[in-house]
C-alpha cells in the first residue's frame, strides 16, 4: 500500500510535530457551511418564489445552480491547491462563499439569486477539496483517523439537521428577514473562518507543481456539467433535445480527459488527476461506495421533505422537528463508531448502509399503510434507524477511502472524493426525483404523495444494499490511517 513518507511534498515549517486541533476546527466549519446550503435551501424554496415573484425554471436554478457549479469544478479546484497553496485556496473560496452569501440573502430578484448561488457553488469547489488535503498534511496516525472522522461527521450533521436549522431560521423571522437569513447566517463564520485561517492553519503544497492543465480543466469540468446538468433540469423541461445532446457528449468528453491525463502523465507532465490514484483499490472501490452513498442519501432528505411539506402540509419548523429524530439516531450511532469501526474495519460500511436499508424499508411500510392521514408519529422507529446508519457511516467513510493515499495526492483525490459526494448527491436528487414525479402523476394530492415517497425509499434500499455489496470489493486488511 503507498504510504505517506514516500512522496515529495511541500509543506510549511508552521507545521509541529504535535500540531494542535485549531486547524481541524477552521477547516471544518467552512466546509459546514458549504455542505448545509446544498440541504437548507430547499426550505426557503416557497417564501423564495413569493418573495422574487419566482416562476418554476428560475426556482430549479436556484437549486441547480449550486449543485452544477460545485459537482463540475471541485477537481480543479483541488488541483489548484496542489499548486498555489492548499489555505491560500480555502482562503479564497470561503472568501467569495461569504460574498455569495451575502448576495443571497440580499438578492432583489430571482436572477440574481441564481447568480450568486452559482457563485456559492464555485467557491465552494475551491475550498472543499482543501479540507481533506489540509488534514492528510496536518494530522499523522491517529490524529489523522480521528480529523477524517470529524470530517465525516460534520457532512452528516449538515445533512440530516439543514432541514430543522433552516426551518428554525425562517420561522425566527430574525429583523423580518425571512428566508433571506439561510444565507446571512453563513456570513458571521465565513469571517469567523477567515479571522482564524492564517494563525491556525499551516501551508501546503505539491512540491514543483506549477502549471494548470488547462486542456484537462476544460475537459473534465464540460463532462462533469453534461451529466449533472440535463440531469437536474431534464424532468422539468420535458427532456428536450439539448438534454439528451449533454447527456452524450459526456461520455467521449470524460474518455478523452482519462486519454489526455494518461498522455500528460506518461511524458513526466501535471496532469489534473494522476490516473495511479486508482491503482489503489481501497480508493477506487471507496468512490463507487461514496458515489451509491451519497445518491441515497440526499434523495432521501429531499423526498422525505416533499412527503412531510406537500404530502402532510407541515410547516417548515414542523418538518425539520420529524428530521430531529434521525438526528437523534445519527448522534447514537456516532457515539458508539469509535468503539466498534476498528473492530468491524470496512465491514461497518456495510453495517450501516444494510442498517439504512431497514430503516428506509420500514418508514415504506409505514407510509404505504397509514399515507398522510396517520400519525406522523408512526414514522419515528424507521426514521431513527435509518439516521443509524447514515451515523454508522458518515464518520469512517471519508477515512476508509482516504486512508492510501500519498500526500502529493492529496488535494486531487480529495477533489475527486468530493466530487463523488457532491456530484452522487446531485445526481441522486435528480434521479429519485424522476422516479417520484413518475410516480407522482398528474394529480399533486396528499395521498398521491404518499405513494410516490414509499416508491421512492423501495429505490433507495435497492442503493442502500448496493453499497453494502461494494465495501466487500475493499481489501481486506484494514487501511492504516
Amino acid at each position: 500500500m503507498t504510504t505517506a513518507t514516500r512522496e515529495p511534498i511541500a509543506v510549511s515549517p508552521e507545521i509541529d510535530e504535535q500540531p494542535s486541533w485549531g486547524a481541524l476546527f477552521v477547516v471544518l466549519t467552512g466546509v459546514f457551511i458549504t455542505v448545509l446550503d446544498f440541504f437548507i435551501v430547499n426550505v426557503g424554496i416557497p417564501s423564495m418564489q413569493a418573495d422574487l415573484h419566482a416562476g418554476p425554471a428560475a426556482v430549479q436554478f436556484i437549486v441547480a445552480g449550486f449543485g452544477v457549479a460545485i459537482a463540475s469544478c471541485l477537481i480543479t479546484g483541488g488541483r489548484l491547491g496542489d499548486i498555489y497553496g492548499r489555505r491560500k485556496l480555502f482562503g479564497i473560496g470561503t472568501a467569495l462563499f461569504t460574498v455569495a452569501s451575502a448576495a443571497c440573502g440580499f438578492a432583489p430578484t430571482a436572477g440574481t439569486l441564481i447568480a450568486a448561488r452559482v457563485l456559492q457553488g464555485a467557491a465552494a469547489a475551491l475550498l472543499t477539496p482543501q479540507v481533506l488535503a489540509i488534514l492528510g498534511t496536518v494530522y499523522t496516525g491517529h490524529r489523522r483517523a480521528k480529523a477524517f472522522s470529524a470530517y465525516g461527521l460534520v457532512l452528516g450533521l449538515a445533512a440530516v439537521f439543514g432541514q430543522l436549522i433552516g426551518g428554525v431560521l425562517i420561522t425566527a423571522d430574525v429583523a423580518g428577514t425571512g428566508w433571506r437569513s439561510i444565507f446571512l447566517i453563513n456570513i458571521p463564520f465565513g469571517v469567523l473562518t477567515l479571522v482564524l485561517l492564517r494563525r491556525l492553519v499551516p501551508e501546503s503544497r505539491v512540491e514543483g507543481q506549477s502549471r494548470l492543465d488547462l486542456i484537462g480543466t476544460v475537459l473534465v469540468t464540460a463532462g462533469l456539467t453534461a451529466i449533472v446538468l440535463p440531469l437536474v433540469e431534464g424532468r422539468q423541461q420535458g427532456w428536450p433535445a439539448w438534454t439528451w445532446l449533454c447527456l452524450a457528449a459526456a461520455l467521449p468528453l470524460l474518455a478523452g480527459f482519462a486519454a489526455y491525463q494518461h498522455r500528460l502523465g506518461s511524458r513526466a507532465g501535471s496532469p489534473l488527476i494522476d490516473l495511479s490514484l486508482f491503482g489503489e483499490r481501497v480508493f477506487s472501490v471507496g468512490l463507487m461506495t461514496v458515489l451509491a452513498y451519497f445518491l441515497e442519501m440526499s434523495s432521501f432528505f429531499l423526498v422525505l421533505a416533499l412527503y412531510l411539506q406537500q404530502g402532510r402540509s407541515l410547516s417548515a419548523l414542523d418538518s425539520g422537528i420529524v428530521f430531529g429524530i434521525i438526528g437523534a439516531g445519527f448522534f447514537i450511532a456516532s457515539a458508539v463508531v469509535p468503539r466498534i469501526a476498528p473492530r468491524l474495519g470496512r465491514q461497518i460500511i456495510a453495517v450501516g448502509a444494510l442498517v439504512q436499508a431497514i430503516g428506509y424499508g420500514v418508514v415504506a411500510e409505514v407510509v404505504s399503510r397509514i399515507g398522510v392521514g396517520g400519525n406522523v408519529g408512526e414514522l419515528a422507529p424507521g426514521l431513527l434507524i435509518a439516521g443509524l446508519g447514515i451515523g454508522l457511516i458518515a464518520a469512517p467513510l471519508p477515512s476508509i477511502v482516504l486512508a492510501g493515499v500519498a500526500p502529493r495526492h492529496a488535494a486531487a483525490a480529495s477533489g475527486v472524493l468530493s466530487t463523488a459526494q457532491q456530484g452522487g448527491g446531485a445526481i441522486g436528487v435528480a434521479l429519485i426525483g424522476i422516479v417520484f414525479y413518475n410516480a407522482l402523476g398528474t394529480g399533486v394530492t396528499g395521498s398521491a404523495v404518499g405513494h410516490a415517497f414509499a416508491v421512492s425509499l423501495v429505490v433507495m434500499v435497492g442503493l442502500s444494499v448496493a453499497v453494502a455489496a461494494l465495501v466487500q470489493f475493499m481489501p481486506r486488511s484494514r487501511p492504516s490511517a
